[in-house]
Parts: C-alpha cells; structure tokens; sequence
C-alpha cells in the first residue's frame, strides 16, 4: 500500500458518509415538502388559475378571460369597501391589542396573588368558539333588550342600533375583535415578562432609572420588542382572516359597511357562486397577507439581536 491510498480511501469515506447525510436530510424534509406542496403550492396554484376564468360554481364549462376578473375588481365599489374595511378593522385591532395587552400583562405580572387566575379569564375568550360567542355578543348589542343599550340609558348615556348603524358596526366588530384576540397577546407578553432577567432591573437601578416609567423605558420595552414583532404578526394576520363575525353578526351590511376581504370572497363564490371572480378576491387576499408577513418578518430578522 502506498502513502497515498489511506488519503484516498479516507476522502471517499468522506464523500460517501456526505452523500448518506444529504439523503438523510432529503428524507427528513421530504414530508414537510410533500405537505407544503399539496396543502399550499397546488391550491394556491389552483386559485390562480381559476382567478383566470369566468367559472360559476356548478357550471360544466369555463372561458379563459385572463386579467379580466381583477380589471373588474377595482372597478368594483363593493370590493374597495372590502379593502377599507378590512384596512381600518385592522387599524383599530392590531394597535388596540398590542397596548392592551401589554397593560394587562404589566398589571397581571406586578401582582402578587391570583396570577392564574387572571391570565385564565383572558386568555378565555381566545379558546372560546366566536362563531358562539358572537351570537352572545349579538344579544348583548340587541337595539332594545340588549344589556349594552340599557345601561348606557340607566347612565343617560346615548343608545344606538350598533349592529346597523354604517358609523357604529364596524367600531363594533373591532371592540369584538380585540376582545377576542387580547387573551394571546396578554399570554405572549406575559412570557416575554417572564424572560427579563432580574439583573437588567438591578443594573438600571444603580443607574438611576428606578421609577416604574423609567424601567418601562429602558429595559421592559426594548427587552420586549422581539415579542412584541411577534405579537404584531400574529394579531395582524388574525385581523385580516376575520369572517366569522361578520358573517354571523352583520353580513356586511348595512350598505356594505362592515364588509371584509374574507366575506367578499365567501358571498362572491359561495352565494353568487362567481368562483373565478371569487378566485381573484382569494389571489389579493394572499398577495396581502404574504406581504405584510414579509415586511414584518423582515423587520423581525433585520433587529441587532438584544444581548
């Protein structure tokens, strides 16, 4: 045996142990692959395809007409309502969320007794059904026996049909929307809360910021802006995928005021049974959400790591 075959037969030993865990890894990602593809790729590539037909749902035949459908889109006033108020629903949830639950979860944290108990009545209304709940809720905002309009009467407060008003519901279906979606914030912020180390607190004490806004300041706010990022993506997407409310509260009305992305596509295919044009709805709607999981991840992965 020559001085070089060991050198050889050590370098193929190499390639061939390299060429076992590449396979190795093919076959521990293949099943991953295979969901994406079937549950996402393939119907997203199907969606499209139907966006670029005129098919009515239950029709036996279909015309190819392009860009047509979504020419007819922004032409559409009932889809630019769609768009605003999906826009400014989530304008008044994602924000509102955010504070609040970062204020319930300052408050729960700094008390001593009954943690538990507090962060179960919260987080509640995120494990309850909505589609039950907003039924719950309907009683509530009912114009003449509701419970919301009699005590605003027993106060002298001014009443409102909130479910029907076009300057009322869609405020309303954002109260909703919070109070369904603060539990995970506040559950989010309170393990973030929980991740501070103590020493952070003591070193801003001996440097003088040892008031509850200074410490907020200085070290809970920006030890809390990875979760935070996280929390905005999270509540952003749930605001923009919002249907059940609107379809068991109000149906978009009156006079499409509380229309949304979801609902516009569910009352194009399912009701008018427009599917291509519900298709296209459907490829907007997931341009949107892919964008701004994007950005926000972007921003996410762009933030010098916090040391």
């Amino acid at each position: 045996m020559t001085s070089e075959q060991p050198a050889i037969v050590d370098r193929q030993l190499r390639i061939e142990t390299g060429h076992a865990e590449t396979l190795a890894g093919y076959a521990l990602i293949a099943p991953a692959l295979v969901l994406i593809v079937v549950l996402f790729i393939l119907p997203a590539g199907a969606v499209l395809a139907i966006a670029a037909t005129d098919w009515h749902l239950g029709a036996k035949t279909l015309s190819f007409i392009g860009a047509a459908n979504f020419a007819s889109l922004l032409a559409d006033p009932a889809f630019r309502a769609a768009l605003f108020n999906t826009a400014a629903y989530v304008l008044m949830v994602v924000p509102s969320t955010l504070v609040l639950g970062l204020f319930l979860a300052l408050l729960i944290e700094s008390g001593k007794t009954l943690r538990a108990f507090y962060r179960a009545i919260h987080f509640l209304p995120f494990m309850t059904s909505l589609a039950a709940m907003a039924i719950v809720w309907e009683a509530l905002l009912h114009p003449t026996i509701g419970l919301v309009n009699q005590l605003f009467a027993a106060v002298g407060l001014p009443t409102a049909n909130w479910l029907r008003g076009e300057s009322t519901v869609l405020p309303i279906l954002a109260v909703i929307g919070t109070w369904q979606s603060l539990g995970l914030a506040l559950v989010l912020f309170l393990a973030g809360l929980k991740a501070i180390p103590q020493d952070l607190y003591d070193a801003a004490d001996i440097d003088g910021a040892d008031g509850v806004l200074d410490r907020l300041r200085v070290v809970t706010l920006p030890s809390l802006a990875p979760v935070s990022l996280f929390v905005l993506i999270v509540v952003t997407l749930r605001a923009f995928a919002t249907f059940d409310t609107v379809q068991i509260l109000t149906r978009g009305g009156p006079d499409n005021a509380s229309v949304m992305l979801l609902y516009a596509l569910y009352r194009e295919s399912f009701e008018y049974l427009r599917t291509g044009y519900g298709a296209a709805i459907a490829v907007i709607f997931l341009i949107i959400v892919i964008t701004l999981a994007a950005l926000q991840t972007r921003v996410v992965n762009s933030r010098p790591s916090h040391p």
